[in-house]
């Protein structure tokens, strides 16, 4: 079961646990009567952030497909290119996620042109085992784990992108019309 919730109380027993009270306008009235109060529960708590829509997705890869045409690059090239730019490094428990690479123009070209995962060079280079050079790599967030803000600062880098290019896009009274309404 997952709800959208404010917290109403946080509390202590006498044996120093802690009670949580949440407040929310929907439930799943059906799974949460099929538990116990002696049961353990798997509990994630995160501040709530609204999904970004499929009218932004959809605009994302329109934009990006023109830009990338014009300028004679590959739609993952492009992807990542943005997502360096304008996007999200991915965190897992507050810190960045690095990988180390062999440095080298196959590898570059490799990440460059990746859709399974995105990375960002660093400017770190270390020599490893046998004169081999390594470079680190932060590890981006994918844009389909994007929130609205996420997505918003992504599309607003894409569209200064296409205008630089020359590239039509929508005026910027119908952006904020489409931002709006997935914000809302």
């Amino acid at each position: 079961m997952k709800i959208k919730a404010k917290i109403k109380d946080i509390g202590r027993t006498l044996a120093g646990s802690y009670t949580l009270m949440l407040e929310s306008p929907q439930i799943a009235a059906d799974e949460a009567t099929g538990l116990s109060q002696e049961e353990w529960l798997d509990v994630e708590i995160k501040k709530h952030r609204k999904k970004r829509s499929l009218d932004a997705n959809s605009y994302y890869w329109v934009c990006l497909t023109k830009l990338a045409e014009s300028l004679n690059m590959s739609k993952p090239y492009m992807h990542n290119y943005l997502l360096r730019r304008y996007g999200q490094i991915e965190m897992i428990g507050g810190q960045a996620v690095y990988i180390v690479i062999p440095d080298t123009e196959e590898a570059q070209k490799e990440v460059d042109e990746a859709e399974l995962y995105h990375l960002k060079p660093t400017s770190q280079v270390k020599e490893g085992k046998g004169g081999a050079m390594y470079r680190t790599y932060m590890m981006l967030k994918g844009s389909s784990a994007y929130d609205t803000k996420e997505m918003s600062l992504l599309i607003n880098g894409l569209v200064d992108e296409c205008k630089v290019a020359g590239i039509e896009t929508l005026s910027p009274k119908e952006l904020e019309r489409m931002m709006s309404a997935y914000k809302q």
